[in-house]
């Protein structure tokens, strides 16, 4: 398995994958997964970090995605990135491809300087990352009853400081 930076030319893929690996979710209105619509319209607002969009590759074929996008935490619009959605195609999952892209996520958000990988997912799978949840590191979600489910991971860069409210990316308002 390969993982590399997202081209153009992968966005049928990555919708595909998307599309595939939600598809036991609910659909939306027009029958889109609703984290193929997000990926989609993350990079139409230009929000999609390009540094920050991987894909897991093998024999060539592109066979799962992660994302971020720019957050803002209090007042500060640099420090935090939301991440995800985070989607690998269902016969590729439990073959560690998720958790390659968890980990090269990471590490390429460290390497940035930001401080914090921010997301909104199930703890027993992320904690064996380092999130915690936010509320811990006062950082609180853009929906309250998203608490439970809402983590962060700290980075090098972090600071004590680095707390308050978080919003993702305007994309993520119009789900």
């Amino acid at each position: 398995m390969q993982i590399r930076q997202s081209t153009t030319d992968d966005a049928p893929a990555i919708h595909a994958v998307h599309t595939a690996a939600f598809r036991i979710h609910n659909k939306d209105v027009t029958g889109e997964m609703p984290e193929a619509k997000l990926v989609t319209e993350l990079t139409a607002d230009g929000d999609l970090l390009p540094a920050l969009s991987l894909v897991a590759l093998l024999d060539g074929e592109v066979i799962g995605h992660a994302c971020s996008s720019p957050g803002h935490l209090g007042e500060d619009p640099e420090s935090a990135i939301g991440f995800g959605p985070l989607g690998v195609l269902p016969e590729h999952q439990r073959s560690g491809a998720g958790s390659a892209l968890v980990h090269a996520t990471i590490g390429a958000a460290n390497a940035l300087g930001y401080s914090l990988v921010v997301l909104l997912g199930d703890p027993g799978y992320y904690s064996r990352f380092g999130f915690v949840l936010a509320e811990t590191l006062g950082i609180t979600p853009p929906v309250p009853e998203w608490a439970p489910h809402f983590q962060a991971r700290q980075l090098t860069a972090y600071k004590p400081a680095n707390r308050g409210a978080f919003r993702y990316a305007a994309a993520f308002d119009r789900l």
